[in-house]
């Protein structure tokens, strides 16, 4: 068709003359009478490097199709959202940022008479110039598929299956909350007032719960909050209008410092995991991951991921890696940067991961489940201490205090962690022999027909 020139060509629409490229693109007939244009487009693109002009090139593409497209649907009722962006595509691509009419109010005369240069007598066009294009009416739910399938896709890139679920289901959830305590309006048409009505229902759920409910907490409610704050100004920046006051701006919660899980004591940990009998009737996969964490200190997810290229037994120094998983038809990110870390095999770690040479493939992108079926066994065994906040988790919290006790610096605790160290890093923490010396000073041990 002509105008439409097949997008694997690398150097489409461009030409370059005297050493500057320009875009030169043919109007398609069918919408010659109305593109001003016709029939042949050339806009110099002002430079004499490729890389630049092929992605100066692209902007113009795309602005033209969408454009195109929308004249020959004629611009109706139904395509007020491809005329919408059209405006705004047309607008960015010829270097001026779309701004709804009642914002230039605003604007200087400089900045007003900078915009009506561009006026050409098309209508089409001068929408995007003078902010003339009507806001499509999107309700809330349709702004955060908006959100998802148009705005966020690169934010997934990396994540595994199940990591993309969880992803979806907390933007969700604020969402979901917000039409059910106020309703699926137009998101443009949201107000201070819808805000702080929602505002308003969290608060009474926290400091004055309903009778026989308790309270949720701050750190709940900044959650709800923050997911309609976020949704709101990325849906409008995505729509050229990053301008718009938000009507969620600081509505927020005071959080406390909220009381961490407890530390399963070392008594408990080495006559309840490392001893023969308590463990006995969990699966050996379940088995393996809880008493590796024993001596890793590694969160279950990490473990349950684990794969046999980031398992070093062969090694001088035996060893496990956490980190990315780089598979492209399997990938899994990990918690943050500061998380991936070497970690030496010592006690009953090494005798697992010799055992579980592949991992734990039962658990593979399954955390969920692994949580739910420990946390199970544990409570119909009495395998927690008595008193309220143990989950398996407190496990890793017992190999901090460990390393604590052991006199380990902090360093080199928050590196085993996986946590942030609070300064400049330098170097790469340690050999492995060292950081294996310092772990099998506080190395428990243990009954070898545990495993």
């Amino acid at each position: 068709m002509a105008g439409y020139r097949i997008k694997t060509d690398p150097h489409r629409y461009l030409k370059n003359r005297d050493g500057v490229y320009q875009y030169v693109r043919r109007v398609p007939t069918s919408v010659a009478d109305k593109d001003s244009r016709a029939p042949i487009i050339r806009i110099s693109l002002k430079t004499n490097d490729l890389a630049r002009a092929m992605t100066k090139r692209n902007e113009y593409e795309s602005a033209d199709d969408a454009l195109w497209a929308m004249l020959k649907a004629g611009a109706d009722g139904d395509k007020a959202r491809a005329l919408y962006d059209a405006a705004i595509k047309r607008a960015e691509a010829i270097g001026i940022s779309y701004v709804p009419a009642d914002r230039l109010l605003s604007f200087t005369d400089d900045a007003l008479a900078a915009r009506l240069n561009h006026v050409t007598g098309n209508p089409v066009e001068d929408a995007a110039m003078v902010g003339a294009a009507r806001t499509p009416s999107v309700s809330v739910t349709q702004a955060l598929k908006i959100y998802f399938d148009e705005i966020t896709p690169d934010e997934l890139t990396g994540k595994s299956e199940i990591q993309k679920k969880r992803w979806r289901a907390h933007k969700q959830r604020a969402i979901d909350h917000f039409v059910k305590i106020v309703s699926d309006m137009a998101i443009a048409d949201i107000t201070r007032e819808d805000a702080q009505k929602f505002y308003k229902v969290w608060l009474q759920m926290i400091t004055k719960p309903a009778k026989g409910k308790q309270p949720i907490s701050a750190s709940m409610g900044n959650r709800m909050m923050g997911g309609m704050r976020v949704l709101f100004a990325e849906y409008f920046k995505h729509m050229g209008d990053r301008d718009r006051p938000n009507p969620f701006r600081d509505l927020s919660f005071a959080e406390k410092v909220e009381k961490s899980r407890p530390p399963i004591p070392t008594d408990i940990i080495k006559g309840k995991f490392l001893t023969y009998g308590p463990l006995v009737s969990l699966n050996e996969e379940a088995r393996g991951i809880v008493l590796a964490m024993i001596e890793t200190g590694c969160r279950p997810s990490e473990l349950c991921n684990i794969t046999a290229e980031h398992i070093f037994l062969a090694d001088k120094v035996p060893h496990i890696l956490i980190a990315p998983r780089k598979d492209a038809a399997d990938p899994r990110e990990i918690k943050t940067a500061s998380s991936v870390r070497k970690l030496p095999l010592v006690g009953i770690a090494h005798e697992v991961f010799k055992k579980h040479r592949n991992g734990f493939p039962r658990y593979k992108n399954k955390e969920d489940t692994l949580s739910a079926t420990l946390n199970k066994y544990f409570k119909d065994n009495e395998l927690f201490p008595k008193g309220a906040g143990y989950t398996v988790y407190s496990l890793r919290h017992s190999f901090e205090d460990r390393m604590k006790e052991a006199g380990l610096d902090d360093e080199l605790r928050r590196m085993l962690m996986g946590h942030t160290v609070d300064r400049p890093r330098y170097g790469t923490g340690g050999s492995l022999e060292w950081r294996k010396e310092q772990m099998e000073k506080f190395t428990l041990p243990f009954d070898a027909a545990v495993i």
